[in-house]
């Protein structure tokens, strides 16, 4: 199977495990949402995450996929919010993670983007871990060699389902609902 081919049979896999576990929480509508502006963001966002995700993967790989999710959150808040603002901040994730670090930018995502209660955070903080558990658990199962070009492109393609699926949670959480016309 090709490379470009092998990306977008992993994307799907993570995809649907994804929708079919956020849909039976009512988390994510049935018709995901097109967001052609938070998706535009994706590229910059992932080559500058590649560095502080791929070193955190090894010794915390659900904190590492996890991340991306409050990252998609964070996005589509500030969409939401003022995109005209935050649409020509250089980098939205270096942005988010220089407000506080790394470690501790789920914290910051979750009080000052999200502006989450302590039970919402942590309700927020279960779903998020199970989704990265769930990506990390399929990402070990794919048969693909760990290390090799095949797996980066995995765990690319695992970080960009997260991240999509996090803007897809704020979105509906914030009252966006997609629907057939």
């Amino acid at each position: 199977m090709e490379t470009a081919d092998l990306q977008i049979s992993n994307e799907e896999k993570f995809r649907d495990d994804l929708v079919t576990y956020l849909q039976g929480k009512d988390l994510v509508d049935s018709m995901l949402p097109d967001a052609p502006d938070i998706e535009e963001k994706w590229t910059g966002i992932a080559e500058a995450y590649l560095p502080d995700g791929t070193r955190e993967f090894a010794a915390y790989p659900t904190v590492s996929l996890g991340w991306m999710m409050y990252v998609g959150m964070a996005v589509a808040k500030y969409w939401d919010e003022d995109w005209s603002i935050y649409n020509k901040v250089e980098n939205l994730y270096t942005y988010l993670r220089d407000r506080i670090d790394y470690d501790h930018m789920d914290d910051y995502i979750c009080e000052k983007v999200l502006l989450l209660s302590a039970d919402e955070r942590k309700s927020l903080t279960a779903i998020v871990g199970e989704c990265a558990a769930r990506t990390n658990s399929l990402l070990r199962h794919l048969p693909i060699e760990a290390g090799s070009k095949e797996a980066f492109m995995a765990y690319v393609a695992a970080l960009h389902q997260l991240y999509l699926m996090g803007a897809a949670m704020q979105l509906k959480r914030m009252g966006y609902h997609m629907t057939k016309l």
